[in-house]
């Protein structure tokens, strides 16, 4: 028996609070914002709306060292930088994802088909107010 979803309204709005916030928002900063639209929604529902999307490949999740999980709508290959002073996640390109891929397949027996990887440090903000 397959389970098919439904496009709610509810999903509609948690990937649209997602796409539009540039800052990798985590749960409960999503829920704030879908909030506005809709105040009947729950902080569960949000989470399970959060979760769904990173499962069907329409977000992201990305966990941080501080515990939490951040959603990011940029759903192609890319990379991204932890500020520990400020808390910001912050998008890295680079032009050499699919290089890391081969240099990692060379030492290892199997087959790699992609990777993540996060950055942590200052950012330029933080350096400069200090």
């Amino acid at each position: 028996m397959t389970t098919t979803r439904r496009n709610s309204r509810q999903r509609t709005l948690v990937y649209q609070a997602v796409k539009d916030s540039h800052s990798h928002p985590n749960a409960e900063e999503v829920y704030l914002l879908v909030r506005r639209q809709l105040p009947d929604i729950s902080l569960g529902t949000v989470y399970r709306n959060l979760n769904l999307l990173a499962d069907i490949g329409e977000a992201i999740k990305i966990t941080t060292p501080d515990g939490g999980d951040r959603f990011d709508a940029r759903t192609n290959p890319h990379y991204h930088f932890y500020c520990k002073c400020c808390k910001r996640m912050i998008d890295m390109d680079f032009d050499h994802m699919d290089k890391i891929n081969h240099l990692a397949s060379e030492s290892f027996d199997g087959q790699i088909e992609s990777h993540t990887m996060l950055f942590y440090g200052i950012c330029g903000d933080c350096l400069r107010k200090s």
